[in-house]
């Protein structure tokens, strides 16, 4: 009991004597002729010599082209009509009697068919606001030759088309490219071939 009351006692002693800390120390008040003195104007800096901003690397002139030429291409002439079949959906671009671009939704294979009509051959590469895929097709003849494509109506890119912000571009080897609006008819296509 006694070890316990002289522990408190000095614990005690050290928080007091730990308190009685005196204030911090100042600075020296400034003389009468130091005050009387106006401080000397700061200096000012040099100007710093102007040196060369290291140039960036220039992106490869393919993907240039390909990300910014297309988003600045006008639309091409025409409107988007739906229009639900037998066994799918399609939706047509261009003027009614013969549409430049076609989405169909084959519900029995639930794939979205994208043809480009016009005499055309390799790959199409299709361009959103999400980038550029490339996606092989096959070209058509007869009366009305074309390129067909077909994708699984659970491919990513038809998102990105259904929802590219403004347009999206179809390019394909000989033909004229395509800038089409990114209306509401590319999503209902899509939707009809993933029920």
């Amino acid at each position: 009991m006694r070890l316990s009351l002289t522990f408190a006692t000095a614990s005690s002693l050290l928080v007091l004597l730990a308190s009685c800390v005196g204030p911090p120390a100042s600075a020296p008040a400034p003389t009468r002729a130091a005050r009387a003195r106006p401080a000397p104007a700061p200096r000012p800096a040099p100007a710093p010599s102007p040196s060369p901003t290291p140039a960036s690397a220039p992106a490869p002139a393919t993907q240039v082209a390909a990300s910014t030429a297309w988003a600045d291409r006008p639309l091409t002439p025409g409107n988007w009509s739906y229009r639900a079949e037998q066994g799918g959906s399609i939706a047509r671009f261009g003027p009614p009697a013969q549409p430049l671009l076609t989405l169909r939704c084959d519900l029995a294979s639930q794939r979205v068919v994208l043809t480009r009509y016009g005499a055309g051959q390799g790959a199409m590469v299709i361009r959103t606001s999400y980038g550029a895929v490339s996606w092989p097709a096959t070209a058509q003849g007869g009366a009305q030759p074309a390129l067909v494509a077909a994708r699984a109506a659970s491919d990513a890119v038809l998102d990105q088309m259904a929802y590219s912000r403004g347009k999206i571009a179809v390019d394909a080897p000989g033909l004229a490219p395509l800038v089409v609006p990114a209306w509401a008819e590319i999503a209902r296509v899509v939707e009809d071939c993933r029920a």
